[in-house]
């Protein structure tokens, strides 16, 4: 391959994975913005951030007055600054609000540029206390030595099998398990519900990636266990195509009903416009929640009235529950204090969870701030929320055996609204559903054990 094709090749492997809120440089990390905020509580949280007078530590970068926190992110390479932003408002927030304890937290952007993740996770496992709210595409590449200086770990996304899952990793981000299927409840109820006599006739076409590649395996197996038929299976080169014609006309061709598109939403946008120029309109297309942002509705505007794009928020409040979930509310309140002009996705919403985790046990620790305090006391909510952002999760349970809930968004004119899928928990979720699990081997996460370490050497 080419070094100009390589390098647009492995861009959007990230972005595919990643997602891509709005275009833009990265934001300054640190405390900023106008006014603090009135209190550190949050949604139905208490006292996330607040005062005190911290005295010294010996944790690794922790002092008096600070935290060092590391945030991983590939903005270097895809501009896309999701968790760079997300990092930025919480801090601000909570600093103003007194930090933790006392003490001002301090972000540490380790920027992979994709390729260099052992380098920043040497860099983290030098100077972070932990790592909260961002992700790398190939994140795989530093977990062993994250492990290795036992650094815990709460991550708003993860890829990779060898970290998804991994040990000290806690939150959101981190709710996959390589063994099952998450999105179970959702597929479900798009095959046997909402769209039965897709059941039969579906489509999946994936970015030619390790990472999409591996996703297709798991839903050929996934579908085929349900009693599905997937009469349409494609890849396309990862950099994209300068006609998606080709690949519309064979979805038509197979009859394709349901469409399962992985790979750059920007993409997915432009096969929907061949689609609708064809006159062809699917019953549905899952098309991520990558895609939860401003981007792709602008990308499929001329197709959003003719294809029905739906996604899982799995168990991630949407925006547009703001009127009846206050946390919601306080997110878009406090972007719009602290980064204006910067976007609300599915990625910041993750981001924001695995933040109100990381400070809320932090918060909890008092003067005993240490790595293993923070992570066995997150490790205790049986029921976290993350102040109503999320339905609750049970993080003192292994990730296979975790309550499980979807939640569905419908792209239109007017942007994403969440869809009629009879929702039977807080009016936002359906909750309850048992994840399939895979026979197949796709490998498995990394532990503590691998490296030689157990959770007693955390300190």
């Amino acid at each position: 391959m080419k070094p100009q094709r390589t390098v647009i090749a492995l861009m959007a492997v990230a972005l595919l994975v990643a997602g891509c809120g709005r275009e833009g440089g990265a934001s300054e990390d640190g405390p900023g913005g106008p006014a603090p905020a009135a209190s550190g509580d949050f949604g139905t949280l208490s006292d996330v951030c607040k005062s005190g007078t911290p005295g010294d530590s010996q944790a690794q970068g922790v002092s008096a007055t600070e935290i060092e926190v590391g945030v991983f992110s590939d903005i270097g390479f895809t501009k896309n600054p999701d968790f760079v932003d997300a990092a930025k408002v919480f801090t601000s927030w909570c600093n103003a609000a007194g930090g933790i304890n006392g003490r001002k937290i301090v972000t540490n952007l380790r920027d992979t540029k994709l390729m260099e993740v052992r380098q920043r996770m040497l860099e983290a496992c030098r100077e972070d206390f932990v790592l909260v709210g961002g992700s790398a595409a190939l994140d795989g590449l530093g977990v062993k030595d994250r492990l290795e200086c036992l650094l815990p770990e709460f991550p708003a996304q993860v890829s990779q099998t060898a970290n998804t899952g991994s040990d000290l990793q806690l939150g959101a981000g981190s709710s996959m398990s390589e063994n099952v299927n998450p999105y179970t409840g959702f597929q479900d109820w798009l095959i046997n519900e909402a769209f039965p006599d897709s059941k039969n006739a579906l489509g999946m076409i994936n970015g030619d990636s390790p990472i999409t590649k591996v996703m297709g395996d798991k839903l050929t197996e996934s579908f085929g266990a349900a009693g599905a038929k997937i009469v349409y299976s494609d890849l396309y080169p990862i950099s994209g195509v300068s006609d998606w014609t080709p690949y519309a006309q064979a979805i038509k061709a197979a009859g394709v009903k349901g469409l399962i598109f992985y790979g750059d939403f920007r993409y997915l946008a432009k096969l929907q416009d061949v689609l609708t120029s064809m006159n062809y309109k699917l019953d549905w297309i899952d098309a991520n929640a990558n895609s939860y942002n401003q981007v792709f509705l602008d990308s499929a505007k001329s197709s959003l009235g003719q294809q029905n794009n739906l996604l899982d928020m799995s168990g991630t409040a949407p925006l547009d529950a703001a009127d009846k979930v206050p946390a919601v509310q306080q997110v878009k309140d406090l972007f719009e204090q602290y980064a204006p002009d910067s976007a609300i996705t599915f990625q910041v919403l993750r981001a924001f969870q695995s933040w109100l985790l990381f400070a809320k046990s932090a918060t909890a620790c008092g003067d005993d701030l240490t790595r293993a305090c923070v992570y066995r006391t997150a490790a205790k909510e049986t029921a976290w929320t993350a102040g109503g952002l999320q339905a609750p999760v049970d993080l003192s349970k292994p990730l296979s055996e975790q309550t499980r809930c979807f939640n569905v968004q419908q792209a239109g004119p007017d942007g994403w609204k969440s869809a009629q899928f009879s929702p039977n928990t807080d009016g936002l979720y359906r909750c309850g559903f048992t994840p399939y699990r895979y026979t197949a081997d796709f490998g498995q996460p990394a532990t503590l054990a691998s490296v030689g370490k157990s959770l007693a050497d955390l300190k």
